[in-house]
């Protein structure tokens, strides 16, 4: 119901706002944000998105090749030290990610409290940042993990889903988008995570700076289900169409994200286009409800079987839950969407070989790591303030980014490239200020690149398990 109330106020505020919403999806402004890197002018109080002057002197005298093969290097030893003690060190984050789920089911009868709500916040959140986001990348491949293997975690049917991850994103579809396309166009116009770009139509709304942070506020507790859950079923039903040779529909931007608030209320040829692409009835019936009823209704419905009190305890059940995963966003985003938003981190607009030099430079100078070291820090972080160390190897395991990350911020002062490391609430703030438009992402003069490690005929895969290929 809370969720259902998000929604509701959220999508009033865009109506009520009729630049916004009318932007919101529009192909004009996705034409736009691609084609024009540079600041956009605004006629609210803040007239002017500002944006950092780079120093670039770092790439005239980088070396690609040499530092290319310092990461490679480094890539490769840690991934041959993968080894039991890797599974140990998985299988004691399950264990603090089971004893939240225990505290947090066991007690969510009892009336609202912090308690239950946290338990149930960090026992979903730790089932996708930490568990399920290294297994899907293949962390856990070269080892006897189990059933801890992107070659079938949560895949195929619906009982792996439920038993395995079970979240308002589709694993397959996850997979896709997140896997293939974020991790292999960071910081480019294919990426489906450009906060920048995603968040152009309320960057250039004409309104008051302070509204903009109140509807960025609003997004906070909801995003998962409001915006992340469709955008990353878009990208599977796209990729199942031209595997199928289907045609898209005519007006249907790629670029465009999707939201619920483009299913409920169309408003545009390019909204339109998208209904048809999402199928929304499959969207609610695939995506949505598996979480939704095994979670709110199927988790708490044996407390209706109490007598004299049952109903009671439901109803406290369900309050905890609505309040966990209200919860469980804020903290999802606070350190997911942080990852790569900042101006002072480089947007790009086009694309290189994975692997390469000119591809190790982009992961790094567009992402962010947080505080970092110890298993009680990263595990609250939910193991994303590695985020560096995770884009330039994606498919290592958690520990191994842990004993990585300090050899890599080694690497990157020996050859001058900058390597970012903030609280993670400064980072908040940056994000922020990108997705109102006070600041922007600093364009790479993408020029300077080797010319050998640009990939002119795009990026393909192998698989979706894992890093780019298998090997």
């Amino acid at each position: 119901m809370a969720s259902r109330i998000g929604l509701v106020v959220l999508s009033f505020v865009l109506t009520i706002a009729p630049s916004v919403a009318l932007n919101v999806g529009s192909p004009q402004s996705r034409l736009t944000s691609l084609t024009r890197p540079h600041a956009v002018a605004l006629p609210v109080d803040e007239k002017y998105i500002q944006q950092k002057e780079a120093d670039n002197s770092w790439i005239q005298n980088l070396d690609f090749d040499a530092f290319a093969k310092d990461v490679t290097e480094l890539g490769r030893k840690l991934q041959s030290e993968t080894g039991e003690e890797d599974v140990q060190h998985l299988q004691k984050i399950l264990s603090w990610r089971n004893l939240a789920a225990v505290i947090g089911i066991s007690t969510m009868w009892a009336a609202p409290n912090p308690l239950t709500i946290a338990a149930l916040s960090t026992w979903t959140y730790a089932s996708w940042t930490m568990v399920a986001h290294h297994t899907c990348h293949g962390g856990y491949n070269r080892v006897d993990a189990g059933k801890y293997n992107s070659r079938g975690f949560a895949l195929g049917n619906l009982q792996r889903r439920i038993a395995d991850w079970c979240d308002w994103m589709m694993p397959e579809a996850w997979n896709i988008e997140h896997n293939r396309l974020h991790h292999y166009h960071l910081g480019e116009p294919k990426d489906p995570d450009l906060v920048e770009r995603n968040l152009e139509f309320l960057r250039s709304a004409e309104m008051p700076m302070p509204l903009k942070y109140v509807l960025v506020g609003l997004l906070l507790p909801s995003w998962k289900w409001f915006y992340y859950a469709p955008n990353t079923f878009k990208e599977l039903q796209v990729q199942k169409m031209r595997i199928n040779k289907e045609p898209l529909p005519e007006s249907f931007d790629g670029n465009q994200a999707c939201t619920l608030r483009g299913m409920l209320f169309p408003q545009t040829e390019a909204d339109m286009a998208m209904l048809k692409v999402i199928q929304p009835w499959k969207f609610a019936s695939k995506v949505m409800a598996p979480f939704l009823v095994s979670r709110f209704l199927l988790l708490p419905a044996p407390l209706l079987l109490i007598p004299g009190m049952g109903s009671t305890l439901f109803s406290h059940a369900i309050i905890n839950l609505i309040a966990a995963e209200l919860l469980t966003n804020i903290h999802a985003f606070i350190t997911i969407a942080t990852n790569h938003a900042g101006d002072d981190l480089y947007s790009f607009d086009d694309e290189v070989k994975p692997k390469s030099g000119a591809f190790y430079v982009r992961q790094i100078v567009s992402s962010t790591n947080y505080a970092a070291g110890t298993d009680t820090i990263d595990f609250w972080h939910g193991w994303l303030n590695y985020q560096i160390e995770h884009h330039v190897w994606p498919d290592l395991s958690m520990l191994q980014y842990q004993k990585g990350a300090p050899q890599l911020k080694a690497i990157c002062e020996k050859h001058g490239v900058p390597y970012v490391q903030e609280s993670v609430w400064e980072r908040l703030r940056k994000t922020v200020d990108i997705m109102v438009g006070k600041t922007s992402m600093i364009p790479f003069p993408t020029e300077m690149e080797p010319a050998k490690d640009k990939a002119l005929k795009g990026v393909t895969w192998k698989s979706t398990n894992g890093a780019i290929d298998e090997e």
